[in-house]
């Protein structure tokens, strides 16, 4: 049975998991969609995703950080009490 790689990165990744693992180079892919075991390409999707979620949410981190810092701390209790502890 043949399995299509689609992406050498994942393809690598596939052989050197069934030269360790004994696997066939079939479960061998399984395993690493399975655990998640991400190509280059989709490592640099999230890291290029995750810039563009910093980058909407700075304008949103710079107006809270606009208003001025109280110096008090946090009521443990009125907390508790709106969660229901």
């Amino acid at each position: 049975m043949t399995h299509d790689h689609r992406n050498e990165d994942r393809d690598r990744s596939v052989q050197t998991l069934a030269s360790t693992a004994g696997p066939g180079k079939v479960e061998a892919g399984k395993k690493t969609e399975e655990f998640g075991m991400a190509s280059a390409d989709e490592s640099q999707r999230r890291e290029q995703s995750l810039a563009e979620f910093w980058a909407r949410i700075k304008p949103i981190q710079d107006y809270i950080a606009s208003f001025p810092r109280t110096g008090l701390k946090a009521d443990k209790a009125f907390y508790d009490e709106l969660s229901g502890d």
